[in-house]
């Protein structure tokens, strides 16, 4: 009597909980451009191998490394690469002659599972190792793919000659996993050419499962994809957000410091400092964008050092402080509360003052003035106040 579909017993998922990585770097990669191989490139800092290979290292799941690289090319990753956990194996004429010199390099290792991958790839997520590795659990070979949205056409001779029907068509992408035992015989197998790893697994009767892929596993082929891959591994950028509110009393004086330059005025203004009182604002504000505290407390009053002291010290050491912990000021506006004295003549030279001080483009400072209506104390002209917002932006 046969099972009911009740009663088919269904064979128990596999559980596999490490994996060793087999990156392929042994390509020149022309069509990138540069006048070394694209992996030896570099982006943001590192070089495209680098990436790659640090993205695996970061996984918990990745128990060994191999870097399959060109024979030219031993001195210079062997110095990349000193002191990082991976093996350095050189690799053959052709793209599956490489992968079969790093499976056969982890022969004394024998993992359960290996993740071939394009060194080409350097922005491949975390997300995307572990659903390879979980899908292996149910499958001889697991690899990512994005589904073809777009309509495909036959050509010649920059000529459209026919479409072509895009349902179940895939877009390949790396890690491409397998039990490590069956794809190492698959390679020993395969005789000829093949686009990649799937193509040899599916030769040798192997089943692949397709998971979802990433736009941003993108694979580094000509010059305009190293900017795509930076913008990528920048991830989306922190914007903050600071306020700064200040307030100095007038007192004797024939001048006061708004923003950097001295405005002739039959009073000055009172404060510890130069009682630049727009400065101040504009400094609080970005103090206020890193959470971290306000003038009074980078510089205390009680301090005699900073008494009379040029507000712009406040100011630099506020930018300063953001590009230490990874920001650049994207815009600031300061708006002064006074009848007087008159802004507007002085409006330019503050813009020009501030930019110069925060090293930006002055379309990036505004200065502006209001008054009170005659209300409160800048009403009755008993002093000026400042208010001000700052942007920072992760650079």
């Amino acid at each position: 009597m046969s099972d009911t579909p009740d009663q088919k017993k269904t064979t128990p998922a596999k559980s596999y909980r490490k994996a060793s990585a087999v990156i392929v770097a042994a390509g020149r990669g022309t069509r990138a451009g540069g006048t070394e191989p694209k992996q030896w490139q570099l982006l943001k800092m590192r070089t495209v191998a680098q990436w790659s290979v640090a993205a695996f290292m970061d996984h918990s799941q990745i128990d060994q490394i191999c870097l399959v690289i060109h024979p030219d090319d031993a001195d210079h990753a062997a110095q990349i690469f000193r002191g990082v956990d991976v093996t350095l194996v050189h690799g053959g004429a052709t793209r599956d002659a490489s992968v079969l010199c790093g499976l056969q390099a982890l022969a004394d290792h024998a993992p359960e599972l290996v993740l071939i991958h394009d060194v080409a790839r350097p922005c491949v997520s975390a997300a995307i190792i572990s659903d390879v590795i979980a899908a292996l659990a149910h499958s001889g070979g697991a690899a990512p793919a994005l589904p073809v949205t777009d309509a495909l056409w036959q050509g010649r001779d920059s000529i459209v000659t026919g479409t072509q029907d895009r349902t179940g068509l895939y877009r390949a992408q790396t890690p491409q996993g397998f039990e490590y035992a069956a794809i190492l015989a698959a390679h020993l197998a395969h005789d000829g050419p093949a686009a990649d790893d799937v193509a040899v697994a599916r030769s040798a009767g192997l089943d692949v499962a397709i998971v979802p892929g990433a736009e941003s596993n993108l694979k580094i082929t000509h010059p305009a994809d190293f900017a795509r891959a930076a913008a990528y591994l920048e991830g989306p950028m922190d914007i903050r957000t600071g306020n700064g509110f200040d307030v100095h009393r007038f007192g004797p004086g024939d001048h006061v410091v708004l923003c950097g330059v001295n405005v002739p005025h039959g009073r000055g203004l009172q404060g510890h400092s130069d009682a630049d009182v727009g400065m101040h604002a504009v400094t609080d504000a970005i103090y206020g964008a890193l959470g971290d505290g306000d003038i009074g407390q980078h510089f205390p009053p009680s301090d005699p050092q900073w008494k009379g002291a040029a507000s712009d010290i406040f100011l630099r050491h506020a930018v300063n402080l953001a590009a230490q912990r990874g920001y650049r000021i994207g815009n600031v506006d300061c708006t002064l509360i006074c009848e007087f004295p008159k802004i507007g003549p002085h409006q330019a030279a503050m813009k020009a003052a501030m930019a110069q001080i925060m090293d930006l483009d002055v379309s990036r400072v505004s200065v502006k003035a209001t008054t009170s209506e005659r209300l409160g104390f800048a009403g009755r002209e008993e002093g000026i106040a400042a208010l001000a917002t700052a942007t920072l932006l992760s650079t």
